[in-house]
């Protein structure tokens, strides 16, 4: 065992019983995070304005701090944007991770000094607690590769601008800086494709032993080693062992890594934003990610229900239940307060608190009252997968209101198979099957006839990375929008049916 593998498993070991000890104080841990952002920010604009000081209860926070999204709280990133101090934290940010925005261009989410301390802590201490829990170390003197996007950063007002990823390969350790790859040159290509080409030129002769990212585009990076060594991945990288991967849920993609690497490798969820790092996979043998408490970030939560009602209720941990759909709310050491992430999450453990990623809020589909989720479209399509001999790179759903020939509406499922099932019909059964039994609306407005059994229209291979190219969202952080309540994204999609 190198000097490496023995410092990281001792490393491990001190890290696992620093995560115990607030693992085992929840509420103890998220008061403390609560009072400590309160006190911090009691002087800057947001805090004035707001009446810090006379906050004393989460009570008291609801009733002085509405929930807002971006759009909303704009008014105060713009004045941090134009390089004003003291505004919704303490002086300014270190960076602005630049994401694109829905209604108003581009978003500017800052990230502090404090902030980006624990982003780096987060994902480090994910691996950190695989290392403890399975006692597999071995990895750590192979070469690492993180796909992300450019960690070139502009300037504006004095404060550095870029993308989360980005950002974040500024702050690689010393002791990982010889085995990480890609090479700072190839990192800093812009386009996407070439970037890809460039990565699998680099990496296809070294002993990669760790790759990361989000599974659809790592899905193409793995494709293209392949078909330029004509070899499964886990054969050209024969000390393959951890697949460290976030953004989006896994598991439609599972069966097409395990063919593309040949064998099964250990895999770690994270739950990463530019607003904050929120949870990651703590062990192989559960599903589910940690919540980190003790990371800078106070957490509120709303059901997803109820969510657009005026009265609508903002439960702390104390108060939440298991597998409920619930709207998280953060509140972070960089600024961001009664944060609407637009991530909504659902509780698998409350002991300790383990979560899974359900959907967006603004992402669901409910033309009939339905209110199908991703989670239910993700499970219903693992399921397809698992009990036909299917293979599917990518999909999307969205309603069909309008149906021709007076024909009753349906859901629309745009599919990229790599392999089609051999038998279609069973597929679209399985699916709608699964959708019935896990939401009651969706049951009853089938067996009432109000819609109809889901129709599939097939992409062409490699239709949806044209999409994405041709709507400027190729690779990097960006992810296929998995399902919605209108057609603008299967419209354009219509395109590149087969």
């Amino acid at each position: 065992m190198s000097l490496k593998s023995i410092g990281a498993k001792i490393f491990a070991k001190r890290i696992a019983a620093k995560t115990a000890k607030w693992v085992n104080k929840p509420f103890e841990t998220q008061e403390i995070v609560f009072k400590n952002l309160i006190r911090k920010a009691a002087t800057t604009q947001f805090g004035v304005d707001h009446k810090f000081s006379e906050i004393q209860t989460h009570h008291d926070f609801v009733k002085n701090v509405p929930i807002r999204d971006y759009e909303a709280l704009k008014p105060y990133v713009e004045q941090v944007v134009e390089g004003k101090e003291d505004i919704l934290w303490v002086g300014k940010p270190l960076y602005f991770a630049k994401t694109s925005g829905t209604t108003s261009g581009a978003k500017y989410i800052p990230i502090t000094a404090e902030s980006i301390k624990y982003q780096i802590e987060a994902s480090r201490n994910a691996i950190l607690n695989y290392i403890h829990e399975t006692g597999n170390v071995n990895f750590v003197s192979g070469k690492m590769i993180f796909l992300q996007g450019s960690p070139e950063m502009q300037e504006k007002n004095g404060i550095k601008l870029g993308r989360l990823s980005g950002i974040s390969a500024h702050y690689v350790p010393k002791y990982l800086q010889k085995n990480r790859l890609p090479s700072w040159k190839t990192n800093c290509i812009e386009d996407w494709e070439t970037k890809v080409n460039s990565i699998v030129e680099e990496t296809i002769n070294e002993d990669m032993t760790v790759i990361a990212g989000i599974p659809s585009w790592v899905q193409m990076y793995f494709e293209k080693l392949k078909d330029r060594s004509g070899k499964p991945v886990g054969e050209l990288f024969r000390n393959f062992q951890l697949f460290i991967y976030g953004g989006v849920n896994y598991e439609p993609y599972r069966s097409k890594f395990e063919r593309l690497i040949g064998r099964k490798v250990d895999s770690i969820e994270l739950f990463p934003a530019s607003e904050g790092f929120f949870a990651f996979q703590n062990t192989q043998n559960e599903r589910g990610m940690l919540l980190l408490l003790n990371s800078g970030i106070f957490y509120e939560f709303v059901r997803a229900d109820k969510f657009y009602d005026e009265q609508a209720e903002r439960l702390t941990l104390k108060d939440v239940e298991l597998h409920v759909n619930y709207v998280m709310i953060i509140s972070t050491n960089a600024g961001l307060w009664a944060y609407n992430l637009g991530d909504t999450i659902q509780f698998i453990s409350l002991k300790p608190f383990k979560i899974i990623v359900s959907g967006r809020i603004k992402h669901f589909i409910s033309a009939f009252g339905e209110h199908v989720i991703a989670k239910e479209v993700e499970h219903a399509m693992q399921q397809a997968i698992a009990e036909t001999d299917a293979e599917v790179n990518e999909f999307t759903v969205a309603p069909q209101i309008t149906p021709k020939d007076d024909d009753l509406p349906f859901h629309e499922w745009f599919i990229e198979f790599e392999k089609e099932p051999s038998d279609l019909n069973k597929f679209i059964e399985i699916i709608d099957t699964s959708l019935q039994q896990q939401n009651s609306y969706y049951f009853d407005l089938i067996a009432g006839k109000i819609l109809q059994t889901l129709k599939i229209r097939k992409i062409k291979k490699g239709g949806f990375k044209e999409y994405m190219k041709s709507v400027g969202k190729l690779g990097g952080q960006n992810k296929v929008q998995r399902l919605s309540n209108d057609r603008k994204v299967v419209n354009k999609l219509w395109h590149f049916r087969v």
